[in-house]
């Protein structure tokens, strides 16, 4: 009976991986190359008024929400479309609610899934878990380096004991500066300062490496 509850875990979680790979094929490749053609984009949304408002928090929640979707191109379109600000507040909601939406996932059900492949013991031993101020600490990081794989550390997260409101703002506040370079260079892009959004980008390229290697290097130390 255990023997086939195991099976039956595993292969909900084949299913599962299978899902957000079709999804990411079918449906994040072409929003994907939607938003890559910046100003038929903007004139969508435009036209679409407060549905395309909508229309793009739910892009960029189903991003978060399967994580093999990247989001520096979204994130660069909104500036392009809705200019700084409001494509800063609008990525800022649609990834609160994408993690919110996940977290919320992992902690009903990721447990029963991480139990396939390791004992609850053992999970409950790592190091990381145990050290809160440490591990918030190293949350707060992930998020804040330009570069790291966010999307998919907040199904990690969600197997912590970390409080759901005190993760929301943790990673709202940190993944701020990343939303709002790539939002700055895609508005700088919609009214044509070229230079501008190079020197942005180029910026951001460079910090984002810099993250990538402070990210590793942060990882094997807590392996």
């Amino acid at each position: 009976m255990k023997n086939h509850k195991k099976l039956l875990n595993i292969a909900a979680f084949v299913m599962f991986l299978i899902f957000c790979g079709l999804v990411s094929w079918f449906i994040g490749r072409p929003m994907i190359n939607f938003v890559s053609e910046p100003q038929k984009f903007r004139a969508w949304v435009h036209s679409h008024g407060i549905m395309g408002d909508i229309t793009f928090v739910g892009m960029m929640f189903l991003q978060v929400v399967v994580a093999l979707i990247p989001g520096e191109p979204l994130e660069i379109g909104a500036g392009y479309a809705f200019g700084e600000i409001k494509g800063t507040l609008l990525c800022v909601l649609a990834t609160t609610l994408g993690s919110l939406a996940v977290f919320a996932l992992v902690r009903t059900l990721g447990i029963k899934f991480v139990e396939i492949f390791f004992d609850r013991k053992k999970i409950n031993e790592l190091k990381i878990l145990k050290n809160s101020k440490r591990r918030n600490l190293l949350i707060f990081l992930v998020f804040f380096l330009p570069g790291t794989p966010k999307d998919l550390i907040t199904y990690f997260v969600g197997l912590t004991d970390i409080k759901m409101g005190y993760f929301l703002l943790l990673v709202s506040l940190a993944r701020l500066p990343s939303i709002i370079t790539s939002t700055m260079g895609g508005g700088a892009l919609g009214v044509k300062e070229y230079k501008t959004a190079i020197i942005v980008f180029a910026i951001t390229l460079i910090i984002s490496g810099i993250g990538w290697i402070i990210y590793r290097i942060m990882l094997n130390k807590k392996q």
